[in-house]
């Protein structure tokens, strides 16, 4: 483990680990306890009472944060060609087909989001095992796999994520930037915890969230009251 910074610790001893803040209280301090220069990513960790092995009690969803991520991201559409004027318009730093195709075969993942359509799935297939691994393998269930690819372009630039409970029953996802406002952050974070606690499974027994914390790229874990069942 790396030495602590005396940044980082001081950082820490603005958190009183004996109570649970409030969402709205975390979103003010989380802006107090950021340590660096650049600016920080603000990252959300919801610990979620299922077992992701079972596959009645997978948590997977979307949510477009109301105010953004804060980060550019950057969209590749796969389209044909009758398509690409129509994704260029809407924001995609890259788009086409087969020339991208063979780009990434040979390697290249330079890209955020992968959004295409239907009838390109097939050629995807293939490059699994280098977009799978990634991330990258653009899902009907995200949206990103769709006959309106002018609207899944927007959506992701407008703070549109996508989000999965890893195997230890963790959900993870970045809601923003430390240089948003306090009220952004409990808006986009809010806007976050509601969608997940809604994909709550049916099958799932007891407690469905037992710990949520907040925290900046570089910083300690502010705990949140999970008063949820």
């Amino acid at each position: 483990m790396g030495k602590i910074t005396k940044n980082q610790k001081n950082a820490r001893a603005k958190i009183d680990t004996s109570i649970f803040y409030s969402l709205k209280d975390a979103s003010k301090l989380i802006k107090d306890i950021a340590t660096s220069k650049f600016d920080e990513s603000i990252d959300i960790a919801i610990r979620l009472g299922v077992d992701p092995k079972k596959a009645n009690q997978m948590v997977r969803g979307v949510v477009t944060l109301p105010n953004g991520t804060g980060k550019n991201l950057r969209v590749l559409a796969l389209v044909p060609p009758d398509k690409e004027n129509e994704a260029k318009e809407a924001g995609a730093d890259h788009f086409g087909l087969d020339e991208y195709l063979q780009k990434i075969k040979d390697g290249w993942t330079d890209i955020d989001v992968i959004v295409t359509m239907p009838s390109v799935m097939g050629k995807l297939g293939p490059l699994g095992r280098v977009l799978g691994p990634r991330g990258l393998m653009p899902n009907p269930k995200t949206g990103t796999v769709t006959m309106d690819i002018k609207k899944a372009i927007s959506d992701v630039k407008g703070g549109k994520i996508d989000f999965k409970v890893e195997k230890n029953g963790i959900i993870h996802a970045a809601i923003g930037k430390v240089s948003f406002s306090a009220n952004k952050i409990f808006e986009n974070a809010d806007e976050f915890i509601k969608t997940v606690i809604k994909l709550r499974p049916s099958t799932t027994k007891g407690a469905y969230v037992k710990s949520i914390f907040m925290s900046t790229t570089m910083g300690p874990g502010v705990p949140i009251e999970a008063k949820f069942s």
